[in-house]
C-alpha cells in the first residue's frame, strides 16, 4: 500500500516507522514546509493519506486530499466533520474520523458505555471526568473525552450535557482537563455517591498504540468510500 504522511511532527515519525515495518511504501511526506507537494504526482498516488496536524488545518488538508481523489484517515481532533460532510458525499470520497485510534481506547470506549447503562438505575452516584495529556495538546477537552463523555450522556439519563472544568446544573457532566509534561494521555471516569466510588481509566503508555491504530485504519479504508469510524472496523463498538 502507498501511503502519503501529512504531519510530519512525533506521531507522523512514529506512524511512517510502523507503516514501513508492516510493509507500505511512504510516498509523500507533507509538513509546513512544503504544502504544494498536495499538487505533487507522488501524492496523488497515494492509496490512503494519514493525517495529523492542528485542529485550524486539518480541514483544509482534507479538502486537499478530496481534490487529489485520496482517501484520508484524519487523527487530529478539535475540528467538526460536518463542515466537510456534503463534499465528502457528494465527490463520493472517503473520510475516517476517530477521536482516538488506539484499541485499548476503544475497548475502554465500550466498556464506558456498558457502565454508563449500568449506573442509569443508580441515581445516587454522581459522574465526572478526567483527561490528561502532554502540554502541546491544543484541544480541551480532548477529542477522546468528548467521544467519551458523548458515550455517557446516550446511556445516562439523568445526564444531558458536557462541560469544561465544573457542574453548572446537575444535569451537566463536567470534564476536567490538564495539560502538564509529555503525558500521552490518561482518561479516568468516576462515579461517586455518599458511601463509596467507581471509577474506570485508560492509560496511554507511549503514543505507539494511537500510531498502530492509524495504519490499521488505513489499511481498512483504502478501498472504501464514505465516512468511516472505528466501530466500522470492530463490531464490539457498535
Amino acid at each position: 500500500m502507498k501511503v502519503a504522511l501529512i504531519g510530519y511532527g512525533k506521531m507522523g515519525k512514529i506512524i511512517e516507522r510502523i507503516a514501513k515495518s508492516r510493509g507500505h511504501e511512504i510516498v509523500s511526506i507533507i509538513d509546513i514546509d512544503n504544502l504544494s507537494d498536495f499538487e505533487s504526482d507522488a501524492f496523488k498516488s497515494a492509496d490512503v493519506a494519514i493525517e495529523f496536524t492542528r485542529p485550524d488545518t486539518a480541514i483544509a488538508n482534507i479538502r486537499k486530499c478530496f481534490k487529489a481523489n485520496v482517501p484520508v484517515v484524519v487523527g487530529t481532533t478539535g475540528w467538526n466533520v460536518e463542515e466537510v460532510k456534503d463534499e465528502l458525499e457528494k465527490g463520493n470520497h472517503t473520510l475516517f474520523v476517530s477521536s482516538n485510534f488506539s484499541i485499548g481506547v476503544n475497548i475502554f470506549m465500550a466498556v464506558n458505555n456498558y457502565l454508563a447503562k449500568l449506573m442509569n438505575r443508580f441515581d445516587n452516584y454522581n459522574v465526572e471526568m478526567t483527561e490528561v495529556h502532554h502540554i502541546h495538546k491544543l484541544d480541551a477537552p480532548s477529542g477522546t473525552a468528548i467521544t467519551l463523555a458523548e458515550g455517557v450522556l446516550k446511556n445516562l439519563d439523568r445526564k444531558t450535557a458536557w462541560t469544561k472544568e465544573v457542574e453548572n446544573s446537575p444535569s451537566d457532566l463536567a470534564i476536567k482537563s490538564i495539560r502538564e509534561g509529555e503525558v500521552p494521555g490518561i482518561h479516568t471516569i468516576r462515579y461517586e455517591s455518599d458511601v463509596d466510588s467507581i471509577s474506570i481509566t485508560h492509560d496511554a503508555k507511549s503514543r505507539e498504540g494511537f500510531a498502530l491504530g492509524a495504519v490499521v485504519a488505513a489499511e481498512f479504508s483504502a478501498d472504501k468510500k464514505g465516512l468511516l469510524g472505528m466501530s466500522d472496523m470492530f463490531d464490539f463498538l457498535r
